[in-house]
């Protein structure tokens, strides 16, 4: 069973490594996870000097309950080894691994970290952008059930998942929303957390909220971001509504009461409400209480 997790994943917004006026900004942003990137967002020249400045901001950084993650290359690349013993040493919340295609790539990381005798706490997170890692997903996503494994969330990267495939997303994304979905049930199955990808368009904020509420609907937990102007929406897409509250409020105080509190299936306002609705009522109001 999918989990609330000890803290809401909303909104994941990128900042680049190599950018020391965007580290700068982390502190003031109403995100709940950053996600310092050492990969893409990092062109091979500054990859070292990128490596060198993280290092030395998160050394300096209190912590404020933001949830710290940091995306390394590949493991494979040239950059790889030297970015995983420099997340280590920061000490995150969580590693993101780009281009995870296997569990095996995502269990090669695990070892490493386990000879360098990483605290157990340290989670990973996997990029699902290629074909392969859609076609291997639920192998990855079962990873979730091994707790020695660490895997925590999936990452939707569909900007590499157009390129690759060399679809046209179409309106709505509509080519994307069947791979979307198959992340979505594949974390689910995994009792991990899913995040929408990107959206590129940072202007248009009318746009950016619609493609939240679609994210929301197929199941995402949150959306990964480029920009902090797509913050506020995001967190207010991917929080339980007052309407949903109070309709999950009723859920539990019906079955509460001492004439429903043996029943399996109650009638409430002429729908009929089984146990499993006063499952998801629970987890919602923990949502909402985070």
């Amino acid at each position: 069973m999918h989990t609330t997790p000890p803290r809401p994943r909303r909104s994941a917004l990128y900042v680049p490594a190599s950018s020391e006026k965007a580290l700068a900004k982390i502190g003031r942003l109403a995100c709940d996870c950053v996600i310092v990137d050492l990969e893409d967002a990092v062109a091979p020249g500054e990859k070292a000097q990128a490596r060198e400045r993280m290092a030395a901001f998160l050394a300096g950084r209190e912590r404020d309950g933001t949830e710290m993650v940091i995306r390394i290359n590949a493991l494979a690349s040239e950059w790889g080894a030297g970015d995983l013993a420099a997340a280590k040493a920061c000490r995150p919340d969580a590693i993101l691994i780009p281009k995870v295609e296997t569990a095996r790539d995502l269990l090669e990381v695990n070892d490493a970290l386990d000879e360098a005798d990483a605290r157990p706490s340290l989670a990973l997170w996997a990029m699902v952008e290629t074909p392969r890692a859609l076609i291997n997903i639920g192998a990855i996503a079962a990873l979730g059930r091994d707790r020695g494994a660490r895997l925590a969330c999936l990452v939707a990267g569909t900007n590499d998942l157009v390129k690759d495939t060399g679809i046209r997303p179409g309106p709505g994304r509509q080519l994307l929303v069947p791979w979307l979905m198959q992340i979505v049930l594949a974390a689910r199955a995994g009792g991990l957390d899913a995040l929408d990808g990107v959206a590129n368009d940072f202007s248009d904020l009318d746009a950016f909220s619609a493609e939240c509420a679609q994210g929301r609907d197929m199941g995402f937990d949150g959306k990964t971001l480029i920009h902090p102007a797509q913050i506020a929406p995001a967190n207010a897409a991917f929080s339980p509504s007052p309407q949903e509250v109070e309709a999950a409020l009723g859920v539990r105080a019906a079955f509460a009461l001492p004439e429903n509190s043996a029943k399996g299936v109650i009638s409430l306002g002429g729908r009929m409400v089984e146990r499993l609705h006063l499952e998801q009522a629970e987890r919602l109001l923990a949502r909402a209480g985070r």
